[in-house]
C-alpha cells in the first residue's frame, strides 16, 4: 500500500539517501506503521493490534519481518503516552521500555519517540483543504496559535505556537482537567461518574470509554435497563441503526466536546483554528457537522463573538500522525536547514557544484567520519582541492564555514535525540535522573553556543594576548572556575594569581598597572566586594573581563563582558549548569590564546615566540598540532 501527500506528485520526488524511514503511530489499541521512501510517500502501511504482542520490540519485529527487506537507519514513533526521559512506561498498556535499548536492538542511527498529539500537531501545517472538514464559520489567521485535540482511547490535547521559522509544539496533558457540566443533563452524567471516581477528568467522558460511560449514565437517568455497550457499538447504533439512546449519547458527547474545544481556544488564543483528530470524531462524518458541537463551541456568553471568528476542523486524512513524525524526524536530521537530511541535500546539490566542490561532496558522502574528525588542510588534501574550495563547498550549502558545517553534520550523523530541560523527580531512577541532568546541561550548552557573542570573545582574547599579568577574582562557588583559569593560564607562562577573599583582591586590584588584566567570575554580578575591586582595577589602568550575566552591574563596569545568562538560584542551591558554562568560556579563552601564544619579552625574540607557540599548542587537545 502506498499513499502520497497532496503536495507530492508521482515521480517528482527523490528517495532518501539513507534509505526508507520507519514511522509509527502506536496507540493503546492499534499500532500503525509505514516506511517513508521519499518525502511524503508512505509505503507498506500496516495496522497491528497491540494486544497480540508482549512488548514494543516484538511489535516492531512483527512489522519489519512482514515488509520488503530494507535496512532502516532512522525512525520516529508517535506514542499515546507522555514522553519524559529515556524510560517509557505506557499508561494504557503494561509495556515498559528504554528508548535507547530499542534503538540499539534494531541498529538504528536515530530513534525519536514523541507524544502522539505532538505528532498530530506537527502534521497540521502540511495538511491541505482536502484533508479537512470545516465545521461552522470562522477563518484561520496566518501565523497564529493552533489548538489540536482528539478523543480516542483517551483525550489528547496539544497546540502549535508560531515561531520565526515554523511552529513549535506545546506539550500538554489538558485532557485531565476537571470536567465541567453546562446543563442539568451533563450534571446528572457527572453525578453518575462520581459513583465510580472522586475526580472526574474531561477525558473520562470525552473519549471512547467516555462514550460508554455517557451511554450508561443516560440510561440510568432515563430509567432504562440496558446492556453496557462498547464504543464502536454505540457509534453503530447511532449512525446506522438510529437507536434513540445511542443518538442521545452521541449528541451529548458532541456538545461536551464543543464546550471543551472552546475552553482550549480561549486558553490558547487559537486564531489559527481548532483541529480535531483521534479515532472517534472523524468516523462521524457529516453527522458531526450537524451535531451541537459548533453551537456549544460558540456558546460562551460575552465571548461568543470571539469564538465565532475561530474556525474548527475535523482531520479527515488517513494516518495524520505519519505526517507529523515525518516532519519531526526530517527537522531533526536536517537541523532546520533544508528539506531533507544533510546527506540528502549534498547528494541532490552535486549537479549544481563546481567540479572541485563535487570532489569535496564525494568525500563527505563516502567518508563522513573522516570529514568530521580532520582539519581543513587534511580534508582539502584528501579531496584534492584547495582549502578555499572546502570553504566554498560549505557556503554553497548555506553554512558560514567548515566549523558551522561540522556542527550540523555531526548532529545529522549521530541521530541524537533533541535535548530539553526536564525536572528531576523524587521518584526517578538513577538512569532517568542521570539522563535528565546530562540533557539539562547539554540543552543549556547548545543554547549558550547559539547566543555566544564572538565579538566579545575576540576582544577578550586580544586583551589576554598582550597582558603582562592576569588575575582572577571570584567568591563562593565561582572560585573553582577562577582556579581552573589560573591553572591553565599559568601553564602558558603568563604571570597569574587567583584571589577568593574580598580583602585580598581589593588590595591586589590597587597594585595593578596598565596592561594587566583581571578576569572576574560571578554568578550574580552584584557582589559589592567584587564591584569595589573592579573599580580599583580600572582606576589603576587595568582591563577587566567579566564572566557574568550581561545585564548585571559587573557587566556594565567591565571592559569586556562574556555573558553567562543561565539563571540558577545560587543563593539557595549549588551552582551547576552556570558553572559548566563559565568553565567553557575559560576553555575558549585558553584555546584562543594558544593559537597565538603571548610573548612578554619586550625584544620580541622570534625564536622564543616560536618555542612558546609550540609549547602552548601541545597543551590544547582541540588543536591540530
Amino acid at each position: 500500500m502506498k499513499t502520497k501527500h497532496a503536495l507530492v506528485e508521482h515521480g517528482s520526488v527523490t528517495g532518501f539517501s539513507g534509505g526508507p524511514r520507519l514511522l509509527a503511530d502506536i496507540g493503546a489499541t492499534h499500532a500503525r506503521f509505514t516506511l517513508e521512501s521519499s518525502p511524503g510517500v508512505f509505503e507498506s502501511v500496516k495496522v497491528l493490534k497491540c494486544d497480540e504482542y508482549p512488548d514494543i520490540i516484538a511489535l516492531l519485529r512483527a512489522y519489519l519481518s512482514a515488509v520488503p527487506a530494507s535496512k532502516v537507519h532512522h525512525a520516529a514513533f508517535a506514542l499515546a503516552n507522555p514522553i519524559d526521559g529515556d524510560q517509557v512506561r505506557m499508561t494504557n498498556r503494561d509495556w515498559v521500555f528504554s528508548i535507547e535499548d530499542v534503538r540499539r536492538e534494531f541498529g538504528l542511527y536515530t530513534l525519536l519517540i514523541v507524544n502522539d498529539f505532538t505528532a498530530l500537531a506537527m502534521s497540521l501545517p502540511g495538511l491541505q483543504a482536502r484533508d479537512l472538514m470545516q465545521v461552522g464559520g470562522g477563518s484561520a489567521v496566518a501565523k497564529s496559535v493552533i489548538g489540536v485535540l482528539g478523543p480516542g482511547t483517551g483525550l489528547g490535547v496539544s497546540g502549535l505556537i508560531p515561531t520565526s521559522d515554523g511552529f513549535v509544539t506545546l506539550g500538554s496533558e489538558g485532557g485531565h482537567v476537571n470536567f465541567a457540566p453546562t446543563d442539568e443533563r451533563e450534571y446528572a452524567i457527572l453525578q453518575f461518574a462520581w459513583k465510580e471516581w472522586s475526580h472526574v477528568s474531561t477525558e473520562r467522558l470525552i473519549s471512547g470509554p467516555g462514550l460508554e460511560l455517557i451511554y450508561r449514565a443516560l440510561a440510568d437517568r432515563n430509567k432504562k435497563t440496558v446492556k453496557a455497550l462498547p464504543a464502536q457499538d454505540i457509534m453503530r447504533g447511532a449512525l446506522t441503526d438510529g437507536d434513540a439512546l445511542c443518538l442521545e449519547t452521541l449528541e451529548c458527547f458532541c456538545g461536551m466536546l464543543g464546550s471543551f474545544s472552546a475552553n482550549l481556544a480561549v486558553t490558547l488564543g487559537a486564531f489559527g483554528g481548532i483541529y480535531i483528530g483521534g479515532g472517534i470524531v472523524p468516523l462521524m462524518g457529516e453527522r458531526f457537522a450537524t451535531s451541537p458541537f459548533r453551537s456549544r463551541f460558540e456558546a460562551k456568553g460575552r465571548f461568543s463573538s470571539y469564538l465565532a471568528q475561530i474556525p474548527t476542523f475535523v482531520i479527515t486524512t488517513q494516518n495524520p500522525a505519519f505526517y507529523g513524525v515525518s516532519a519531526i524526524l526530517s527537522e531533526h536530521l536536517r537541523g532546520r536547514s533544508g528539506d531533507s537530511s544533510l546527506m540528502d541535500r549534498i547528494q541532490q546539490l552535486q549537479s549544481e557544484l563546481t567540479p572541485a566542490e563535487r570532489r569535496v561532496a564525494s568525500l563527505v558522502l563516502e567518508n563522513p567520519r573522516t570529514v568530521l574528525n580532520e582539519a581543513i588542510a587534511e580534508i582539502a588534501r584528501l579531496a584534492d582541492v584547495s582549502q578555499p574550495t572546502v570553504i566554498r563547498f560549505c557556503r554553497s550549502l548555506g553554512f558560514l564555514g567548515l566549523a558551522d558545517f561540522k556542527l550540523k553534520f555531526a548532529s545529522s550523523l549521530t541521530g541524537t535525540i533533541p535535548v530539553r530541560h526536564s525536572q528531576v523527580r523524587m521518584s526517578d531512577s538513577t538512569h532517568d535522573l542521570s539522563a535528565k541532568v546530562i540533557d539539562n546541561t547539554v540543552s543549556a550548552i547548545l543554547n549558550f553556543r547559539d547566543q555566544l557573542d564572538v565579538h566579545s570573545l575576540d576582544q577578550a582574547i586580544a586583551l589576554l594576548r598582550k597582558a603582562s599579568k592576569v588575575e582572577f577574582y571570584a567568591m563562593g562557588n565561582s572560585r573553582a572556575v577562577a582556579l581552573d583559569g589560573q591553572h591553565k593560564f599559568f601553564r602558558f607562562r603568563i604571570p597569574t594569581a587567583s584571589y577568593g577573599d574580598a580583602h585580598l583582591f581589593s588590595m591586589a586590584a590597587e597594585l595593578l598597572n596598565p596592561g594587566d588584566v583581571v578576569i572576574v567570575v560571578s554568578n550574580s554580578g552584584k557582589l559589592p566586594e567584587l564591584l569595589k575591586a573592579v573599580d580599583a582595577a580600572l582606576h589603576a589602568g587595568a582591563d577587566v573581563i567579566a564572566i557574568t550575566p550581561n545585564q548585571s552591574p559587573l557587566a556594565k563596569k567591565a571592559t569586556v563582558c562574556l555573558a553567562v545568562n543561565h539563571m540558577e538560584d545560587n543563593a539557595t542551591f549549588l551552582s551547576m549548569i552556570s558553572r559548566i558554562l563559565q568553565l567553557l568560556l575559560i576553555d575558549i579563552l585558553a584555546v584562543g590564546l594558544s593559537i597565538d601564544a603571548p610573548v612578554t619579552d619586550a625584544v620580541g625574540d622570534a625564536v622564543k615566540r616560536k618555542e612558546l607557540s609550540r609549547f602552548s599548542n601541545l597543551l590544547i587537545s582541540h588543536l591540530d598540532s
